[in-house]
């Protein structure tokens, strides 16, 4: 049997969580494993006071992360989901996992323009499911913000264009990639894709 990690990757706010949900109206049985999820589960179990303790917290994550990653490739999982702004400080690690456990990897790279991401990003961090951790110098479990606009960490216009232009988020890729753009959301089709990888996992069935 073949095994595959796909790989979902690009900015913030291009819509990487919507394209999971498609995947799996297809692909029902997929493991997906996120940093986030891990980030928003630290912080909500041990917290921080400052950034630094914040980016500390991080490492325990990606530790979290890649272990988590490892037990389910050695367990055999046949398709695993992972979404994130990959960038090339995940890519040896990602590439050398999947090389141990002989994982195929698809990269999913989902890209837009910058000012429509950014205009995404000034929503989607005001909306009250976003987790409060992500806005903070500072959260721990009962901590709560009704109006997210007065969180202490929002990122700028010029912050986020230099950590997109830095990171190379746009131009992540490991093993087989399929780009879409997706600056306009009503243009984008993913049938084709999600029907490609569901023949592609059933014909290793």
């Amino acid at each position: 049997m073949k095994k595959y990690l796909i790989l979902i990757a690009g900015s913030p706010a291009t819509g990487k969580t919507y394209l999971i949900t498609k995947i799996r109206e297809q692909i029902p049985n997929i493991f997906l494993l996120t940093p986030d999820e891990g980030k928003e589960l630290f912080a909500d179990s041990v917290g921080f006071d400052t950034l630094a303790e914040k980016s500390q917290l991080e490492k325990r994550v990606w530790h979290f992360y890649y272990g988590i990653l490892a037990l389910y490739m050695d367990a055999g999982k046949q398709v695993i989901v992972s979404e994130y702004p990959f960038s090339d400080k995940q890519k040896d690690k990602l590439a050398q996992l999947a090389c141990t456990y002989e994982y195929e990897i698809i990269t999913i790279r989902l890209v837009a323009d910058f000012d429509v991401l950014w205009e995404r990003r000034k929503v989607r961090d005001l909306e009250p499911d976003r987790h409060l951790s992500h806005l903070m110098t500072h959260y721990h479990f009962h901590d709560r913000l009704e109006d997210r606009s007065k969180a202490d960490n929002h990122i700028t216009k010029e912050e986020f264009k230099q950590i997109i232009q830095k990171r190379k988020y746009d131009q992540f890729q490991l093993g087989e990639v399929h780009e879409f753009d997706v600056t306009d959301y009503e243009k984008v089709d993913y049938s084709h894709l999600i029907q490609y990888l569901k023949n592609k996992i059933e014909n290793e069935n």
